[in-house]
């Protein structure tokens, strides 16, 4: 086993691949094509890596700069935590169980639950809808009959990607109150958007994927360590194992052709040849760094729009919530997440509140964010209000992911460019996901693929074994 930066792994024939990015898709393809003994050389800009899934110090905590979760249909995510033997430190529910509070409600009714029973698709959610206390019951049959009309939707159709969900909820009889309720529960914070502002394509495969599949699709996991101790501490861990030769702090500066029919890498101080290059960067950046030609209509990654993330932080002097999380109605709190023990705070408890979707919230002063959250949180939980608050902090990701907005599908590129030996990774490439960490990963595997096909090398079994389990 091989340690330190500058590791090289089994190479047979001295082919060399640059991947330049440090996210969950640049160390996915670093990873796989090492596994497959390319010589790998990984690039990222930042001290870290991982990618917008990151942790930083602040005093004693440890705080995730947002809250990061994914279900067990993520097989490509599953197979990176068991490749980087992270997967024990981010254990996903025994069987799918959401706690939703209705402020609006009287205390002590205000609590309904969105969980599975062990039945087969779609009764393992019958019952649970049945006893949904936040819908009606006409809301209720309707919200059934909507499932399996989604359910028989063609993902392979694209003209699912050219209408907004919204609409087509209205269509399928959704009132308002069901999509709050329920429809806008879940595509909020798996697509980052509202119903009206989100594809028909990509919410029909969140939901078909997640809801509609297999009993336990949906079961949520989410880290019990801080980001960085499995996207930058364990992934470190394995890319120098694989033998990468891993840089942080190095900003590309150019990716020009040579001579040889490879490409040049120019970073500062040093230029680095290679047989191919992996941009697993954000989607403006790849458009800055591709070279003439690459892809037909460059300008069409500039179309893809962003979408923001905004994370609220609190830090109470006592236990204000029982739970491991929660999420809310009638209030603009979205998600709660108990962060307590993963950010090591020794006494009080640590709650983030993780609001999607947050393109009216997020460039707003913290001043104004702590008056609109601290007396939410009150609302929704009443042992907050004898509580202190001993820190109160807010952290911003502006362009957080793609926007998944009607029409985002033909504008997002695969992994292969009309540039010999040039490759696209990142969640925002097609990958039929949303932006997601699942996604991100698939891109990376995606990626690798493409690499190994053109150099000639056999795909290593073990790493498209997620696609048989999907």
């Amino acid at each position: 086993m091989t340690h330190g930066t500058r590791s090289q792994g089994p190479v047979a024939d001295g082919r060399h691949t640059v991947v330049v990015g440090g996210g969950l898709a640049g160390i996915t393809t670093a990873l796989a094509l090492a596994d497959a003994g390319v010589r790998v050389t990984l690039l990222e800009g930042r001290p870290r890596l991982g990618g917008l899934a990151f942790s930083f110090q602040r005093g004693e905590l440890t705080v995730d700069n947002g809250q990061h979760v994914y279900l067990r249909c993520c097989t490509a995510y599953r197979w990176f935590l068991d490749r980087i033997e992270g997967a024990a430190l981010a254990p996903l529910q025994n069987r799918l169980d959401v706690p939703v509070l209705d402020v609006a409600r009287p205390e002590g009714r205000r609590l309904g639950r969105l969980r599975r029973d062990a039945l087969p698709v779609p009764l393992h959610l019958g019952r649970s809808l049945a006893t949904y206390p936040h819908l009606s019951l006409a809301d209720r049959a309707k919200v059934g009959r909507a499932a399996l009309a989604l359910k028989g939707l063609d993902l392979a159709d694209p003209a699912l990607d050219t209408q907004d969900f919204g609409s087509w909820l209205a269509a399928h009889g959704q009132s308002e109150r069901a999509v709050e309720a329920l429809w806008d529960l879940v595509g909020v914070a798996t697509l980052n958007a509202v119903a009206g502002d989100a594809s028909l394509g990509l919410a029909a495969m969140v939901f078909k994927t997640g809801l509609l599949s297999d009993p336990g699709a949906a079961d949520i996991g989410w880290a019990h360590v801080p980001l960085g101790e499995l996207h930058d501490r364990l992934a470190r861990e394995a890319l120098d194992s694989a033998g990468v030769r891993t840089e942080v702090r190095t900003r590309v500066t150019a990716v020009s052709g040579n001579v040889n029919g490879g490409w040049s890498v120019q970073v500062p101080g040093e230029t680095l040849e290679a047989d191919a290059v992996v941009f697993a960067v954000p989607q403006r950046e790849a458009h800055d760094l591709l070279p003439e030609g690459a892809l037909d209509t460059p300008e069409r990654l500039l179309e893809i729009g962003t979408a923001p993330i905004l994370n609220v932080h609190v830090v109470y002097d006592r236990k204000v919530l029982a739970r491991p999380f929660f999420t809310a109605l009638g209030s603009p709190v979205q998600w709660v997440f108990d962060r307590t023990e993963a950010s090591g705070l020794r006494k009080g408890q640590y709650l983030a509140l993780s609001q999607s979707a947050a393109q009216d919230e997020i460039d707003e002063p913290v001043a104004v964010l702590r008056e609109r959250y601290l007396p939410e949180l009150e609302r929704l939980l009443p042992l907050t209000r004898g509580a202190e608050v001993k820190d109160f902090f807010v952290t911003r990701e502006r362009t957080a992911t793609f926007a998944p907005t009607p029409g985002v599908g033909r504008l997002r590129p695969g992994a292969r460019t009309k540039a010999s030996g040039l490759y696209l990774a990142g969640a925002w490439t097609a990958t039929g996901w949303p932006a997601t960490m699942e996604s991100a990963v698939r891109s990376g595997v995606g990626a690798a693929d493409a690499v190994l096909g053109a150099l000639g090398r056999p795909r290593p079994h073990h790493l498209f074994e997620f696609e048989e389990a999907a």
